[in-house]
């Protein structure tokens, strides 16, 4: 009987924990989705002007070695902004931790090749998270305002993170993937928003700030 208590009580203890769980990621979920919402842009026809871009890095293959589409759009919105007047500039903010990753260089000669000068192109090789590229956005690149280019559910919480640190930023929502192709990344999403107010805890800032490179 005694063993039976104690599993009871370690079932509810479970149950409870996850319900928990859940509902922490269900709030961090939604809280940044919402106060985002008002600074997010989907057209091109009603995006404010502004000077810069900010491309988020993601890697232009899968895993099997086939394109990713997440790349792709980004390249496609980013692209279609600059030649539009949209943004005068774009800085690719991405990964670059070994000597065969490199995300900013693989976005600058996709851009390149969809028409973007450049010389109208900056590269931030220490964005190895969207806090990081954020911060030095503004500590790196001395800009106070920017859009940011992603896919939506990556532009709510880049632009929640900037406006947390005063930045004025807005977000500029490239193509999705269908939920099939992109589940595992939305999954990833929900605890990537539950480390925001993890990090805000613990007062986390970049990996690298380093001298300043203004953005001419």
């Amino acid at each position: 009987m005694r063993i039976r208590a104690i599993l009871r009580k370690s079932a509810l203890l479970l149950a409870l924990f996850t319900l928990l769980a859940v509902g922490t990621g269900w709030w961090c979920h939604r809280h940044v989705a919402t106060r985002s919402a008002p600074y997010l842009y989907t057209s091109m026809e009603t995006l404010p002007p502004l000077r810069v871009g900010i491309v988020l890095g993601t890697s232009d293959k899968v895993r099997g070695g086939g394109p990713n589409l997440f790349f792709r759009h980004r390249i496609t919105a980013a692209a279609a902004l600059y030649h539009a007047g949209k943004v005068q500039r774009l800085l690719l903010s991405g990964d670059n931790g070994t000597l065969h990753y490199n995300e900013p260089w693989v976005m600058r000669k996709a851009l390149i090749a969809a028409g973007v000068d450049s010389s109208h192109i900056a590269l931030d090789h220490a964005g190895f998270r969207t806090l990081d590229s954020m911060v030095r956005a503004r500590e790196v690149f001395g800009l106070s305002e920017f859009v940011v280019i992603s896919q939506r559910f990556h532009v709510e919480r880049a632009v929640y993170l900037a406006r947390a640190e005063g930045i004025q930023a807005v977000g500029f929502c490239a193509a999705d993937v269908d939920r099939h192709r992109g589940f595992r990344t939305l999954l990833r999403e929900y605890g990537a928003r539950v480390k925001v107010f993890v990090d805000h805890w613990l007062g986390t800032r970049p990996r690298f700030l380093g001298e300043p490179l203004p953005i001419p």
